[in-house]
């Protein structure tokens, strides 16, 4: 008989606390998950980046170089005042460029660095005259 009422006074006991700390982890992964689908879904959208070459990053720097002079700007951007320091620095950068790269270049290339410098050159003038 008293074996019966230390049975019966045995009472299960739930940590509600362990609960709480797995949906937790639960929901960590799942939101980790979601966010690794979404960054494979960009990549396969924009597709695999070109091989690096003195093209694009002449392209890239005459690009910074427009976004300073004002003459692009982001969808839904306000009209801004041109950053002709920016500019110039674009510019000085391709400068740069030219120099150290002289001798190393094909013929090709160095014609368009040769061109893109000039017209940014041109262009900088209009704009901060």
């Amino acid at each position: 008989m008293a074996e019966s009422k230390k049975n019966e006074e045995k009472k299960i006991i739930v940590d509600e606390d362990w609960k709480k700390e797995a949906q937790k982890e639960k929901e960590i992964l799942a939101a980790q998950e979601q966010a690794e689908t979404e960054e494979e879904q960009v990549q396969k959208q924009r597709g695999p980046l070109p091989k690096g070459n003195l093209a694009a990053l002449v392209s890239m720097l005459t690009t910074q170089a427009f976004f300073a002079l004002g003459l692009l700007k982001l969808e839904g951007q306000d009209e801004k005042e041109p950053d002709l320091e920016m500019a110039k620095y674009n510019i000085d950068m391709l400068e740069t460029l030219e120099e150290k790269t002289k001798g190393n270049l094909t013929d090709e290339e160095a014609a368009v660095l040769e061109k893109t410098l000039y017209e940014l050159r041109m262009t900088y003038v209009k704009v901060s005259g």
